[in-house]
């Protein structure tokens, strides 16, 4: 056991901690558990079996990492892993399922930082950068892309997809897959523009903002029935940016928000 683990904590036969993680007190580590180089585990913290933590995580007080899955059909020999990648921030009382349904189960990138009772539910796939207000929540078989902000108390249906660089205002239920670079509100999800703030903020020159609008005037103002929005964009606007648009909207199967 390593030297940095408190007395007070109970970490089981066949956990790996890396000899520069930090344990706290009443910690609680099951068996089958990998906790890598440089990670702070808080106090009162338990940590379930089949996960995988990366390099220079901070898990805060209280938070349940890797819990058995919010799902009726579950039974142990069911359990899928929970994969978490690097420096990852995880508030107070976050918690977080393992899988139950994919044999990948449920896996979150790098770099994000989930404020106080977030949720994220089993088999969800959360990409880099992301940022989750307090209690926000995903149900199972989410996909988030990257550089997303949930705001607070936003709640995300299960296998609905958001994409990169989206924003959803608080207190949001999202039924239906975001596409990426928006904004969307609202008890029952809308798009009520693009998040230009964000795209700023991530590097988006003013060529790079003026085409995603185009695109969207295009997928949402200009009439067209869906597939022939997407053959304009596919013909007329060539950038990258674009073109992840496109592929998010063909990849989509319970449809995209409505626009205000």
């Amino acid at each position: 056991m390593p030297m940095s683990v408190h007395p007070t904590a109970i970490v089981e036969p066949g956990a790996r901690i890396h000899p520069t993680a930090q344990i706290g007190p009443f910690v609680i580590v099951e068996t089958d558990v990998e906790i890598g180089e440089g990670c702070v585990i808080d106090s009162h913290v338990r940590i379930y079996r089949h996960t995988r933590i990366g390099r220079h995580n901070r898990v805060c007080h209280g938070a349940t990492i890797g819990a058995e899955p919010q799902d009726v059909g579950f039974t142990p020999e069911r359990s899928k892993p929970l994969t978490i990648g690097d420096h990852n921030h995880f508030k107070e009382g976050v918690n977080i399922s393992r899988g139950v349904k994919t044999e990948h189960g449920t896996v979150i990138g790098n770099h994000n930082y989930l404020m106080a009772f977030a949720h994220i539910g089993h088999d969800c796939i959360v990409g880099d950068h992301n940022i989750f207000a307090n209690s926000a929540i995903l149900a199972g078989h989410v996909e988030l892309a990257h550089h997303i902000f949930l705001s607070g108390h936003v709640a995300v249906h299960q296998f609905c997809r958001v994409g990169a660089y989206a924003m959803i205002g608080g207190v949001s239920g999202v039924a239906q897959d975001v596409p990426p670079f928006v904004m969307a509100n609202g008890q029952r999800c809308e798009v009520v523009g693009l998040n230009l703030v964000g795209l700023r903020r991530n590097g988006f020159d003013q060529a790079r903002r003026s085409a995603i609008k185009r695109a969207y005037r295009v997928l949402y103002h200009s009439g067209l029935k869906r597939e022939a929005a997407l053959e304009v964009l596919r013909t007329e606007h060539d950038c990258a940016d674009i073109q992840s648009i496109v592929r998010f909207v063909e990849g989509s199967t319970r449809g995209l928000l409505s626009h205000t």
